[in-house]
Order: structure tokens, then sequence, then C-alpha cells
């Protein structure tokens, strides 16, 4: 029989051990974001069961393996978008995914706006003009018509 300050000792080892190989995780999702990655994979490489990674992973950071991995790929394509020379369906690939409609979902969970809407705003951003500036004034046309509605310059 283990004495209890054994067992807390032999827990906290335990504990450090997931610790160092949950990080070990996350920094192999920054680094491969692009590749094909999946639980059971990060699992096996960690040398732990998918489920008791994704619940370690999920108290240690906050999120699932899986939507720490999109997160990733989501902030990867917001700087490829904003470069602007790739559509957004390149742009989805070029992050690893392979169905634009999950980074059109997961962009507009996380962003607040579509993959194409943002990047229209980085482009106009880019040009140093405001956002508000895309969208076209409309021209009253009964200044045209009546010369007694236009606006008079002193």
């Amino acid at each position: 029989m283990c004495h209890p300050a054994w067992r807390r000792a032999l827990i906290a080892a335990q504990h450090l051990r997931d610790l160092a190989r949950l990080r070990r995780v996350r920094d192999r999702i920054d680094r491969e974001y692009a590749q094909p990655l999946n639980v059971e994979e990060l699992a096996r490489d960690a040398d732990m069961p998918a489920g008791h990674l994704s619940r370690q992973f999920h108290l240690a950071y906050g999120e699932s393996p899986y939507a720490y991995l999109m997160t990733r790929r989501i902030e990867r394509a917001m700087a490829l978008l904003r470069r602007g020379d790739l559509s957004v369906t390149e742009v989805c690939f070029a992050v690893g995914c392979s169905s634009t409609a999950t980074v059109s979902t997961r962009f507009t969970e996380l962003v607040g706006m579509s993959p194409s809407a943002y990047q229209r705003r980085a482009t106009v951003a880019a040009a140093g003009l405001p956002w508000y500036v895309t969208k076209p004034v409309p021209v009253s046309s009964r200044s045209e018509e009546d010369p007694a509605m236009a606006p008079q310059l002193p």
C-alpha cells in the first residue's frame, strides 16, 4: 500500500509528464496545421489514449485538439486573405482544409464575417480606405433633374 505522500508525488509526476506531452501535441499542431491531422494520430504519437488526450488538452488549453487546430488554420487563413493574392478556395486548401464550407463556417464563428467579406475589407484597408467606402453611396437623381435641388456653392 502506498503512503499518501508518495501517492500524491506519483500523481504530480504523471501530471507533469502529461503536460509535457500536451505541449508537444500543441507545438505539433502549430507547426503542422496545414497537414492532415487527427486526434487518434496525435494521441498515438503522444503515447496517450485519444479520449484522455482530448480531455486533458481541453483542461490545459480550453478547447479540444480539433478546435485548436481549426483556430490555427483560421488564423493562417486570415493572414493569407489579407495578402489578397489567393481566392478563398485556394486559402482553404493552403491551410489544410478540404472543405470550404467547414472553413467558412468556422471562420465566421471566430471572426464574425465570412472569409470573402474579410478579404474584401482587408483589400480596402490595404488601399488605405476605411471599409465602409466599399459600399457605393446612392446618388440622388433629383439633383440632376431639378437644378434647384442641387447644392449651391458659395
